[in-house]
């Protein structure tokens, strides 16, 4: 993708989640320009009173107490501005978040991104676009609301001195851009730093073991700290813009400070018609300033979050409707054929189905066979939805399953995979993952089919036994049976195996295949497997090869 489409993609994504947080920024907004009213009027007071202490003036007691009353007011509705940017920034983050997830849920296998990237995605960068919510876009309304209130207030009091304030105000987007162009660039490349530095890290992290297996932790070691200060170089050139920054906003401050200082101290001389309107204007400079200085220091999060919308612009790109079709009910028993089916993956590389065919009936099992590469898995995505094929047919009960919905096909399966993946719960817990709603009943069923009440009742706590997260305290056996319990409490009629056996020792294999056999019975299914022992279960055999079928042996051959 190139530089300028990632440009507009990050602008239309933060443009379409400005537009969703209105609302809430709009409140931010509105408390803060109370926030800068009320401090107007406190400086109004507070010259008053200083005058009196100079001897001009009759300010007394009355005006001590508003002054009083309009700071604690101004205590207040700064914690109340706090608050709306907060519930803007988090209810932008939950909405991002939520969105982001679900489209790698909806996407599956197909993202081939590494795991540590898209984990990436939806945290970091997701976290990052808080703060642009939170604070870069109410501090940006704010920048132009409240010094144009404090200029007005201050011409009406001394119109060569609101003049001084515009004219210094109108240099802080000069100063700004000056270094925005340089701390653009920085962000970007700290933002791909840290990604870098973030996915590495967890893919490592997963693959620890082979690390060290293989002698590899002193390398990866190195290889990480090189990569630390490569961050760290890249946030310190950050800071030192925002320190550029930061320093010719103040300097700029200073100098319209020293402005209003000099016309009220010696052009006017001793004898100044209005000493509280001098004072005034000088206490209205902090004011003017204070939403400069929330602009200057939110500048960053805006930097950040042009990186973070780059990055995540692609994945939440509106998306063509194409709603596909539902599924009326659930089909009893489903027929699959491919009929002269291909797929490639990238243009440059042999394709993964040349022109594949087979059928398979209700009651019947195919066995997908061949050395890795050959299209069996392929095969498993394309009934799942996961990949659509370039060319041929695919059919479910004679009708195009093209047709249907991605999540409509899932619907249709269970799957079993080669590693069962348990999340942190308990054995009941990760069963009825493929099917929420089941009660206890159809739970302890599929747990009796799977043979997983047989290891379950020597646990402490039975089926309600905690796990860790990747199914730690069970075995690969022990796992894979979980995973063919939710199989079975699935109920579905197509029955998709991914090498269920792969990792299993031959003792464990058998017990797994006999459960295996149980899921299939009535019900078609879809092997792919490498397994001898899945050959003698009488299944109809299809060798495969480069995407081809090469040879097939129907059952009971």
């Amino acid at each position: 993708m190139s530089r300028g489409s990632q440009g507009d993609g990050a602008r239309g994504l933060l443009a379409r989640e400005q537009r969703a947080a209105r609302p809430l920024l709009v409140r931010a907004v509105a408390i803060g320009a109370g926030l800068v009213a009320v401090g107007i009027a406190e400086a109004w007071l507070v010259a008053v009173l200083l005058a009196r202490l100079l001897g001009f003036g009759a300010a007394g007691l009355p005006e001590l107490l508003l002054a009083g009353s309009l700071a604690l007011l101004a205590a207040g509705l700064a914690m109340a501005q706090e608050k709306a940017q907060i519930a803007a920034g988090e209810a932008a983050r939950a909405r991002l978040r939520d969105a982001a997830f679900g489209r790698l849920l909806a996407m599956g296998p197909s993202d081939e991104r590494p795991v540590g990237a898209r984990a990436a995605l939806v945290v970091e960068r997701v976290d990052a676009l808080e703060g642009y919510f939170a604070r870069w876009l109410p501090a940006a309304a704010l920048a132009l609301i409240g010094p144009l209130l404090v200029a007005l207030a201050a011409g009406l009091a001394d119109p060569t001195s609101g003049l001084i304030l515009l004219a210094a105000g109108a240099c802080v987007p000069i100063a700004q851009a000056a270094t925005g162009i340089g701390a653009a660039q920085a962000s970007r490349r700290q933002f791909g730093a840290l990604q870098a530095l973030s996915g590495r890290f967890l893919d490592r992290m997963r693959g620890l073991p082979t690390l060290v297996l293989f002698n590899r932790e002193k390398a990866e070691q190195a290889a990480l700290g090189a990569q630390a200060e490569e961050l760290r170089r890249r946030t310190m050139r950050v800071l030192r813009i925002a320190f550029l920054a930061s320093g010719a906003l103040e300097l700029i401050a200073a100098a319209a400070l020293a402005c209003i200082a000099v016309r009220h101290g010696w052009t006017l001389g001793a004898g100044h018609p209005d000493p509280a309107g001098a004072l005034f204007t000088l206490l209205l400079v902090p004011a003017f300033f204070a939403p400069l200085r929330a602009f200057s220091a939110a500048y960053h999060e805006r930097l950040a979050a042009q990186g973070a919308a780059a990055d995540l612009a692609p994945l939440l790109a509106p998306q063509e409707d194409r709603p596909g079709l539902l599924l009326e009910g659930m089909p009893p028993r489903v027929t699959v054929t491919f009929q002269d089916v291909r797929l490639s993956y990238d243009p440059a590389r042999p394709p993964a189905l040349a022109g594949l065919s087979f059928r398979v009936l209700p009651g019947e099992a195919l066995l997908l066979m061949g050395a890795s590469g050959a299209g069996k898995t392929s095969v498993l995505r394309l009934l799942m939805g996961f990949s659509r094929p370039d060319a041929g047919r695919i059919a479910i009960n004679g009708r195009d399953a093209t047709a249907l919905r991605p999540e409509e096909l899932r619907r249709l399966s269970a799957y079993v995979g080669q590693r069962a993946h348990l999340f942190r719960g308990t054995i009941r817990e990760n069963i009825r993952l493929s099917r929420p709603e089941a009660d206890d009943a159809a739970v302890l069923a599929a747990a009796k089919a799977a043979h997983v009440a047989d290891f379950a009742e020597a646990l402490p706590q039975g089926l309600d036994t905690l796990v860790g997260e990747g199914g730690f305290g069970l075995s690969g056996g022990q796992a894979q049976r979980v995973a063919i319990a939710r199989a079975f409490l699935r109920d579905a009629p197509l029955v998709l195996l991914d090498e269920p056996t792969a990792h299993l020792d031959p003792g464990t294999e058998a017990e797994v295949l006999e459960s295996l056999k149980r899921l299939c019975l009535g019900r078609t299914a879809v092997i792919a497997t490498h397994s001898r022992a899945l050959r003698n279960w009488g299944a109809a055999v299809l060798e495969m090869s480069e995407g081809r079928a090469t040879g097939a042996r129907m059952a009971g051959e």
